[in-house]
């Protein structure tokens, strides 16, 4: 890991560890050698103040001594720019062309099917909600939605190493959600998705992703009220303030 020697002060991070684009700009972040305090909210729990920095209520946000950018994309392309040591896209155009094209199918394909219809039948609906699983779309997403992804991503990914040659950026961005489908219980059918099941699992089991997975499974079994005091005594790196609120409100992008 290069530490990077631009910013004097670590960058804040305004998300929960268990959103997947949250998790894709933190392994960035730890590739990158660049220090961060993260606020933890759940962003159903966000104040007026989150609604100012991310106006459609989502996460991550990120804050340094330059700008204030709420969106994971953005954010990635953003430090990459910033600190491009280690490169983390193809230099090539074709290939980074394509990486931002298996990123883009990441966060919208995959985080809809993933995050918005299994992780939120599972996790959000009935944590934040206290809402009954809905089993129609569960069996739709499982038996549908899902084999869809797989299928095309069995055609993108390799079947030995990464997406274009080195670690990066758009492993990261579509092997990310795939950890919180494991949340769900579900994992990636082997036999039938080889080149997929491998890739998924080589990329979650990347040293960045794995320092995370202490803080993410706490947050599993810790009540939402509690995040912050538990990550605390777990050592996280948190802000002095936060943008959570006790209760919860619906946000403006809702799959």
């Amino acid at each position: 890991m290069i530490v990077s020697s631009d910013l004097l002060e670590p960058v804040t991070i305004i998300g929960n560890y268990l959103s997947p684009y949250v998790r894709k700009v933190l392994v960035v972040l730890d590739l990158k050698g660049v220090s961060y305090r993260i606020d933890p909210i759940v962003p159903f729990f966000g104040s007026d103040r989150f609604d100012e920095l991310s106006p459609v209520r989502r996460i991550p946000v990120l804050i340094d001594d330059c700008v204030t950018l709420a969106d994971s994309t953005v954010i990635c392309e953003y430090l990459e720019e910033r600190h491009p040591t280690p490169a983390l896209l193809p230099q090539r155009p074709g290939d980074r062309a394509r990486a931002r094209w298996l990123e883009e199918f990441a966060d919208t394909r995959i985080g809809e099917v993933l995050i918005w219809r299994l992780f939120n039948q599972f996790v959000i609906a009935p944590v934040v909600w206290g809402e009954a699983r809905k089993e129609d779309v569960v069996r739709k997403t499982l038996e549908e939605d899902i084999p869809s992804v797989l299928d095309y991503l069995e055609t993108q990914v390799p079947p030995q190493g990464f997406l274009f040659g080195e670690f990066g950026l758009p492993d990261i961005a579509v092997a990310t959600a795939f950890r919180n489908a494991g949340f769900a219980k579900f994992a990636i059918d082997a036999s039938r998705w080889p080149n997929t099941a491998g890739f998924v699992s080589r990329v979650l089991d990347q040293p960045s992703f794995v320092k995370l997975r202490a803080f993410e499974e706490l947050l599993l079994r810790t009540p939402i009220a509690d995040h912050r005091r538990a990550l605390a005594e777990a050592g996280a790196p948190l802000t002095v303030e936060t943008l959570g609120t006790a209760s919860p409100r619906r946000g403006i992008l809702t799959i």
